[in-house]
């Protein structure tokens, strides 16, 4: 006799998240995210990362200013961004939600992952020379490393 029992697993909605860079790689890793999402009505996370190192002397004014300027640098990159890709996903029949961090790439989406409850991570690969990757290092090798979730790269 079969049971037809659902564990929590089944009953829980898949979200994927998604690194958006604006390049050719990260358009095929979303690509790929929407074809595997529509099989799972998966949730699409669309997430794009400022880079954002700490300057460890800076006047109060000098904060102030920081802030406004990183305020509206994440305000441009989701309208120009990511409100676009959304745009464009809007017949998929897919949840579609935003996310602009300010960080290092990789924690960023580490903590993204987290709050959201995402199952999986989409990230597309440039294709960097071994040589940039040693010494710069890569979001897709530390994302391998460290996510909590599945990992999927896109060539």
């Amino acid at each position: 006799m079969l049971h037809n029992r659902k564990t929590q697993e089944d009953t829980m909605t898949a979200k994927f998240v998604v690194a958006i860079d604006g390049s050719a790689a990260c358009q095929r890793a979303l690509d790929f995210a929407v074809d595997e999402a529509k099989h799972l009505q998966a949730t699409i996370i669309l997430v794009h990362v400022l880079e954002w190192m700490a300057y460890p002397f800076l006047t109060v004014d000098e904060l102030e200013e920081r802030h406004k300027r990183r305020t509206s640098e994440k305000a441009r990159a989701r309208s120009s961004l990511l409100e676009p890709i959304a745009a464009k996903l809007a017949d998929s029949g897919l949840e579609i939600e935003m996310e602009v961090r300010y960080g290092q790439v990789a924690p960023s989406l580490v903590e993204v992952i987290k709050e959201k409850n995402a199952t999986q991570l989409f990230l597309g690969r440039t294709g960097q020379s071994d040589f940039k990757r040693l010494m710069f290092g890569s979001v897709v090798s530390t994302m391998s490393q460290v996510a909590t979730v599945p990992c999927t790269v896109v060539p």
